[in-house]
């Protein structure tokens, strides 16, 4: 009895001398998680979300829409592509510009933006010119802008713009192919409509002109049908009466350097073989039937060609994209290397 309450006695006393011990050491000894130890935890944390710390030497910066660019260096190649962006829109750009010029000088030298004509803008053929030139000197610049602050906001618009312009033209081919023979006889209608309102409308006027003298041709079927006109008419009381315009003429100079508008005068009464020393006797459908015929292998190139520059400039675009993704991928994953060193390097005193 007496040797077992011996061994108790030691035992407890044993235990509290542990006790103490180990409360003396915690004293001096700093506190760490168990969890922390090389800091695995927490440096994941880090890694995923550098904003908590207090440490503000990588801050997240709030970037509107126009600063969404990389900062980062790129490669040699799409540095080359960035620039090569930036001079072939900027060269878009200021063709869009000369073209929307040309169409607001028409229609204000036209006076069709007046209170008085506001109403037949819609139809003035300057406004094609305006929407034409507004749309590709702001698409362009708006190419040009991105690449050159490496936006990638700006680029992944410029590139859904050309993809659509890319559908759309594709289309737009496709209908006119199918609807050719449709095309034709609306075109027939409209160029009757410009030979009915000829001096009605200075558009229509200079429209048929233009076609008159460069397919050299006179009329929509022959020359026989500016008779419909009520200037032209033999019936008509004016000077023009029997008459065709100058741009129907062979030689609307005559030899000179001023235009002779009456030069087409009194030829609808004369004989076919007298008349056409004097003026074109076939109209302008069958010419223009003819001339899309003879060049219709230059047209579908042109189609083509176009396409092909928009896919290059979509290709570039989508290389310059790639680059900025590539370049970021690795600027930040080396801040984050960096990151995590300093991480150790502040806190490897705590865990020797």
């Amino acid at each position: 009895m007496k040797k077992k309450l011996t061994t108790f006695l030691k035992s407890v006393l044993t235990f509290q001398d542990s006790k103490m011990g180990e409360s003396e050491t915690s004293a001096l000894l700093p506190k760490v998680d168990e969890s922390d130890v090389f800091g695995p935890s927490k440096a994941q944390s880090y890694l995923s979300d550098p904003g908590q710390e207090k440490d503000k030497r990588w801050p997240r910066k709030q970037m509107g829409f126009l600063h969404q660019s990389s900062q980062c260096p790129l490669d040699t190649s799409s540095y080359c592509v960035k620039y090569l962006i930036i001079v072939w829109n900027l060269a878009f750009s200021i063709t869009g510009l000369l073209i929307l010029a040309v169409g607001i000088w028409g229609l204000s030298d036209k006076e069709s933006l007046a209170n008085e004509q506001i109403t037949y803008l819609g139809s003035d053929p300057m406004l094609f010119f305006v929407l034409v030139g507004l749309t590709a000197s702001t698409v362009s610049l708006m190419g040009c802008i991105g690449a050159l602050l490496e936006n990638t906001r700006l680029l992944m618009f410029f590139a859904g713009e050309i993809i659509t312009f890319i559908i759309l033209e594709a289309l737009g081919g496709i209908i006119l192919f199918s609807l050719r023979h449709q095309l034709k006889a609306s075109l027939q209608d409209s160029l009757m409509v410009a030979v009915l309102r000829y001096q009605d409308d200075p558009d229509l006027q200079f429209i048929m002109d233009e076609i008159q003298m460069g397919l050299q041709c006179c009329g929509v079927e022959s020359y026989l049908d500016w008779k419909t006109n009520l200037y032209f008419n033999c019936s008509s009381p004016g000077v023009q009466a029997c008459g065709v315009p100058a741009s129907c003429c062979l030689d609307p100079l005559e030899n000179g350097t001023i235009s002779n508008s009456q030069c087409g005068f009194g030829t609808l009464v004369l004989e076919e073989f007298v008349a056409q020393s004097t003026i074109y006797l076939g109209g302008c459908v069958p010419e223009l039937s003819r001339w899309f015929n003879n060049h219709a292998g230059e047209i579908a190139f042109s189609f083509i060609l176009l396409i092909m520059i928009e896919g290059g400039s979509l290709f570039f675009v989508i290389r310059l994209l790639s680059g900025i993704a590539f370049a970021r991928t690795q600027y930040y994953s080396g801040k984050k290397e960096t990151q995590l060193l300093s991480y150790y390097q502040r806190h490897r005193g705590r865990y020797s």
